[in-house]
């Protein structure tokens, strides 16, 4: 118990104090390069021009795992892989790209986990120059015919053409015979008979007069 109290907890809470320092100090560092943002947006589009190709060579040279946090920038991939996050923003401070500089001083000391609002923001700048190279890529492909179909397709094709017309042969014979049956039967009209005509009344023969006196 003495050692624990003596050795082990005093290192413990040295670990502690360390990290809560480090967490103040980069916090402070996120509020103070966001108070620069106006500043760097203005020498990006100044510089907007001059930066594409050097961006897009940097970017093309980097490793998936940073292709993938520019397009989408998640905490916990950037805690992953903060040593790439660094390297890629060393590369941006040698073309002077605007904010990297400052970005990459608090990767240094602090590592880019605890900075993800400032990181994220140069990766977004960096992002505007990728989107404008990939589009043409895309529309390529999209107006690209598609690939011929191949002969085992097509017969496959023909086949289920043929069973599809024989299906719906079978089902208008079937919808024939259905209303055929349902079809309600009409009488036959029967002649209406008139009843024969009474035979004439038989007449009565004459009378003959008696002869006269």
């Amino acid at each position: 118990m003495g050692y624990w109290k003596t050795k082990v907890l005093p290192k413990i809470k040295k670990v502690f104090e360390k990290n809560g320092t480090k967490k103040a100090a980069a916090a402070e560092a996120c509020k103070s390069f966001d108070d620069s943002k106006e500043e760097i947006n203005k020498d990006f589009e100044e510089k907007k021009a001059e930066l594409q190709p050097k961006v897009t060579e940097i970017y093309e040279a980097s490793s998936t795992e940073i292709k993938t946090l520019i397009k989408e920038p998640k905490e916990t991939e950037l805690k992953k892989h903060s040593t790439e996050v660094h390297k890629f923003l060393e590369e941006l401070v040698k073309i002077e790209f605007p904010g990297s500089k400052a970005v990459g001083e608090a990767s240094s000391k602090f590592g880019a986990a605890l900075i993800p609002g400032p990181v994220f923001f140069v990766f977004e700048k960096v992002s505007t120059f990728i989107v404008t190279e990939e589009k043409p890529a895309e529309e390529e492909e999209a107006a690209a015919p598609p690939p011929p179909a191949t002969e085992a397709e097509t017969s496959d094709k023909k086949d289920r053409e043929v069973v599809i017309e024989e299906e719906k042969k079978e089902e208008i014979v079937a919808v024939a015979e259905t209303v055929e049956k349902t079809e309600p039967t009409v009488p036959a009209t029967e002649e209406k008979t008139e009843p024969a005509a009474a035979p004439p009344a038989p007449t009565e023969p004459a009378k003959e007069e008696p002869p006269k006196p």
